[in-house]
C-alpha cells in the first residue's frame, strides 16, 4: 500500500516534467490558430487529454514497469485537474462533482480514441472533429489535426520508456501538419 506513495514522490519530479511536455505540446499556437481549435478551457482541456492519450497509449505497449508509470501519470494527472479546478475558483463543494464530470470526458475521449485508431484515418478524424471541436461535421479540422496525431504517434513509437518518462520526447511541430492544401 505505501508502495504507491513511495514510487509517486520518487517520480514527481518526472511526473512534472511530462506534464510540461504535454502542455507545451498541446498548446502550440498552430492549433489554435490554424486548426481552429477554441482557446478556451474546454479546447485546451482537449489538446491536452489528446497528447496524454498519446502517452498512455505509447506506455502500454513497453514493458514494466511503464504500466505502473502510466497508472501513476494518471493519478497525477488528475491531482492537477483537481488543483486547476481550485486554483480557478471552484469551490469545495462543486470539485468532486467537476471532478467526476472531467473523469467522464477524459475517459470518454480515451475510449474514443483508441477505438478511432484501431478503424483508421477517417474513424479517427471523425473523433477528432467530434470531440475537440464539439461538431463531428468539422471533419476537415479532424483530419488536419489527424496528420498531427499520425506524426505524434510515429515519433512516440519511437521513443522508449527511459525518453517517455524523462520527458525527452520530440512532439511533431503542429504547423507542419495542420496546413491545408488550396481545394
Amino acid at each position: 500500500m505505501f508502495g504507491f506513495w513511495k514510487r509517486r514522490k520518487a517520480n514527481q519530479a518526472l511526473f512534472d516534467a511530462l506534464y510540461a511536455s504535454l502542455t507545451d505540446a498541446s498548446r502550440q499556437p498552430a492549433f489554435y490558430a490554424m486548426a481552429g481549435v477554441p482557446d478556451t478551457v474546454e479546447g485546451r482541456f482537449d489538446l491536452l487529454t489528446l497528447h496524454a492519450i498519446l502517452v498512455l497509449e505509447r506506455l502500454k505497449q513497453l514493458p514494466p514497469p511503464a504500466d505502473d508509470f502510466a497508472q501513476d501519470f494518471v493519478d497525477d494527472l488528475f491531482n492537477r485537474f483537481d488543483a486547476a479546478l481550485r486554483e480557478m475558483g471552484v469551490g469545495d463543494i462543486s470539485v468532486p462533482k467537476r471532478m467526476k464530470r472531467i473523469a467522464s470526458h477524459f475517459l470518454g475521449r480515451a475510449k474514443a480514441y483508441n477505438e478511432a485508431l484501431a478503424l483508421g484515418d477517417d474513424a479517427m478524424a471523425v473523433a477528432l472533429a467530434r470531440n475537440v471541436f464539439g461538431d463531428a461535421s468539422r471533419i476537415d479540422g479532424g483530419r488536419d489535426l489527424n496528420q498531427y496525431v499520425n506524426a505524434a504517434r510515429q515519433a512516440l513509437s519511437q521513443t522508449a520508456f527511459s525518453s517517455i518518462s524523462e520527458a525527452a520526447i520530440k512532439w511533431p511541430q503542429a504547423a507542419t501538419y495542420l496546413v491545408r492544401e488550396p481545394t
